[in-house]
């Protein structure tokens, strides 16, 4: 059985189901992304969270910026889904960050963080005001609340407010992204990364253990389980469309990893 933690009030299993494969976020390739979109129709996303919940999985995350997938969330919760649904929530659809909390809550989401690329642009520009007001927004609609950025020096810093629930934190630093300087996926930002980790006394998911599919599963599952805290969870993308029972045998090497002690 898959192990599970209190994550801030939650039971959650220390593997989540991620959805970058859904929306086209391969992080390799243009035509890797549109593989994956193609693939990703309403049934297949909807089969992908149901072979987790049979495997064993309890939590997924989505992002809400792709409409496609917020409607699988939408269909998928509506029609009694048993995946508990953390939300990374971001504005670029929306006016008001607000706006978009109260979406993914009135939806269903069960906790939210906000995405890396904000929390980076507020680290940048020490906007501790800002983070305040969306956080303790949030909060007010009964969410458990959390960050993501793609640097440690911002998750630290965030720590230090002590505003949050919890933390996403990326294995890789690769807000280059979204300062559209390419994909970069560099080796040295792993051990930063789980020091971070380890640093932040709150839970914290791991994700991009696997450097988006440039790492090989077991030594991905195992490096990160070994190395992040007892409380920590990971998230990770699952491409049926590579590997039909991607879902299960990725839940079979972390219960691997996690029970041989």
């Amino acid at each position: 059985m898959l192990p599970s933690v209190d994550f801030c009030g939650l039971r959650v299993n220390r593997l989540i189901v991620g959805a970058n494969p859904f929306g086209g976020f391969s992080h390799q390739s243009k035509a890797r992304n549109a593989e994956m979109i193609d693939f990703h129709t309403l049934e297949q996303i909807h089969e992908t969270w149901s072979r987790a919940e049979s495997a064993g999985i309890n939590t997924m995350i989505t992002n809400n910026e792709t409409p496609r997938v917020m409607h699988a969330v939408n269909t998928y919760l509506s029609g009694g889904g048993a995946l508990q649904w953390i939300a990374q929530v971001n504005n670029r659809s929306k006016p008001m960050m607000a706006d978009s909390v109260e979406e993914v809550v009135e939806m269903g989401c069960k906790a939210l963080y906000f995405h890396g690329a904000k929390v980076d642009r507020l680290y940048a520009e020490q906007d501790e005001k800002t983070l305040r007001e969306w956080v303790g927004h949030a909060k007010s609609c009964g969410v458990i609340v959390g960050v993501a950025a793609h640097a440690p020096q911002a998750h630290l810093w965030v720590n230090s407010l002590d505003v949050v629930d919890f933390h996403a934190v990326p294995f890789f630093n690769c807000g280059s992204l979204h300062e559209g300087l390419g994909i970069k996926f560099k080796l040295r930002d792993m051990a930063p990364a789980v020091e971070c980790i380890r640093a932040i006394e709150k839970p914290c998911i791991g994700y991009k253990i696997m450097g988006a599919g440039r790492i090989d599963p077991y030594m991905a599952f195992e490096y990160a389980f070994d190395q992040i805290k007892p409380t920590d969870v990971v998230n990770v993308g699952m491409h049926r469309g590579d590997k039909d029972d991607m879902v299960e045998e990725n839940v079979g090497l972390a219960e691997e990893i996690l029970l041989r002690s």
